[in-house]
């Protein structure tokens, strides 16, 4: 049957009379909606998007066939009250579809950019909200924003998404949450846009985001994201779409941080370039420091660029590029190229790679795997590399300063590299090789989780002298104790 749950919160506003401070209350109403086989709410768009506000949740209930609409989200939520999207499971785990093949504009809404996304958070006319705040979108299947694809607009119109559509678009929105969702066969797997500073705050957290991406073009990307504040945490990042030539994570933020990710193949594993298009990101403090930690990279053979991370800018206007510090610590990066790999390109000398407690392991000889492409500046220390490793394969105009406990081999000792189970295996050489994390990252960018398979994250044994590389030796009992903790 329907069930539509009212609750009651109160809120107390301030007031000041005769110099007395009084508590009043003030009633907020906050509505759950269940979009499932019961009227009023057999379809998305029966839900009166028009009108959510603070405390408001939409659960959408798995069914067999997929829901093939497409909405605008524009509401405010406030952080005790967010707005959220929450897809309901099927009987067998199934998570609900979001199908834009065929999609028809949800009605009661009036929005722009109608093929740029399928669930699109601000930017509309109906409703008229500057800025979206506090929303959670999770637990849902939300895929096929493409072309040659079409839907049916807002008029009712025949439109086919453009190239850089995608399975969400943040257009603009601050306190935004993309949590526990599959995301694939789109333009763009999430889009961010900055709006000139405007969007701020963004947390991706535990998607599989794979299969996305245009053949044969360069400019779509499992995600290509940018705002003031962003965390990726726990995501799993799969290949594109056969064909497309675009890369796995593509940032142009402020303020970002990848941390405890898998993140699979690409035309580079991550794309850390300038905010081309917004002076107040080029501008904003934390647009200079980059925190990338904790994350397994995979480079797996005839996988585009052989550079898996690039860290500067891309436009060509140099004086907006990042120039400032990339902190990239406690990674596993992986690479089965038969040929050369290149940990890292960095665009100018004014970009510093701080880099510390990898493990970086390829399949090929150690001569095919080199640091930097030819710029920069990238401090190393308490890493593994395999022996006969490379400074470039070139002769660099950068700078690598080697500051001490480099350790190499053949083989760091992982339990399983053909089934990828990176962690150490007893004796390892990577137990109890690493640093301690440099006081300036501390509290914020303390390790202190590390992937699970598959979208999740637990948090990381400490047992004294750091481990190197993403993953922290434990035996049968240190384990245990962190099978007590749980998992997020």
């Amino acid at each position: 049957m329907f069930a539509m749950k009212i609750l009651f919160n109160a809120i107390r506003p301030a007031l000041v009379i005769c110099g007395t401070l009084l508590a009043v209350s003030e009633s907020v109403w906050s509505i759950d909606y269940h979009v499932d086989s019961n009227p009023p709410y057999q379809e998305i768009g029966d839900v009166p998007w028009a009108t959510i506000s603070a405390g408001d949740r939409v659960f959408i209930h798995w069914r067999s066939s997929p829901y093939n609409e497409k909405w605008v989200i524009n509401g405010v939520g406030t952080e005790q009250n967010p707005i959220e999207i929450i897809g309901v499971n099927g009987p067998q785990g199934q998570q609900p579809v979001i199908d834009g093949n065929g999609a028809s504009t949800a009605p009661g809404v009036n929005f722009w950019n109608e093929p740029r996304g399928l669930i699109k958070i601000g930017g509309s006319n109906i409703p008229n909200n500057a800025i979206p705040q506090h929303i959670i979108i999770e637990n849902l299947d939300i895929r096929s924003a493409r072309p040659p694809f079409q839907f049916t607009n807002d008029s009712g119109g025949t439109e086919t998404y453009s190239n850089n559509a995608a399975s969400v678009y943040v257009e603009i929105g601050q306190h935004i949450t993309i949590r526990n969702n599959t995301i694939h066969d789109s333009g763009n797997g999430i889009f961010v846009g900055a709006n000139e500073g405007q969007t701020q705050d963004i947390l991706i957290q535990n998607n599989y985001i794979y299969d996305n991406g245009i053949e044969g073009r360069f400019y779509e990307h499992n995600t290509y994201t940018a705002a003031i504040g962003i965390i990726y945490e726990g995501n799993r990042f799969g290949a594109l779409r056969d064909g497309a030539l675009g890369n796995n994570l593509k940032d142009r933020s402020a303020g970002l941080v990848v941390r405890y990710n898998w993140i699979e193949d690409g035309n580079r594993q991550l794309d850390l370039v300038d905010a081309e298009d917004s002076d107040v990101l080029v501008n904003h403090p934390s647009y200079a420091t980059t925190h990338v930690y904790g994350n397994v990279l995979i480079e797996s053979d005839g996988q585009g660029n052989s550079q898996m991370v690039h860290y500067g800018g891309d436009s060509g206007t140099t004086s907006d590029y990042r120039k400032g510090d990339l902190y990239f610590y406690n990674n596993t990066v992986i690479s089965t190229r038969t040929g050369n790999t290149t940990l890292m390109r960095l665009s100018t000398n004014d970009e510093t790679a701080h880099v510390f407690n990898n493990v970086y392991y390829g399949t090929a000889t150690g001569s095919s795997q080199a640091l930097i492409d030819d710029n920069g500046v990238m401090n190393i220390q308490h890493n593994w590399f395999k022996t006969n490793w490379s400074d470039c394969h070139c002769t660099p105009n950068g700078t690598i300063n080697n500051l001490g406990n480099i350790l190499t081999g053949s083989t760091p000792g992982f339990v399983d590299l053909n089934n990828q189970n990176f962690k150490s295996q007893n004796g390892g050489d990577l137990i109890n090789q690493g640093m301690a994390i440099m006081p300036g990252l501390l509290p914020e960018h303390d390790l202190q989780k590390e992937y699970v398979k598959h979208q999740k994250t637990t948090n990381r044994l400490s047992s004294g002298v750091m481990d190197i590389g993403a993953y922290e030796y434990c035996d049968e009992l240190s384990c245990d104790l962190i099978f007590i903790d749980g998992f997020d």
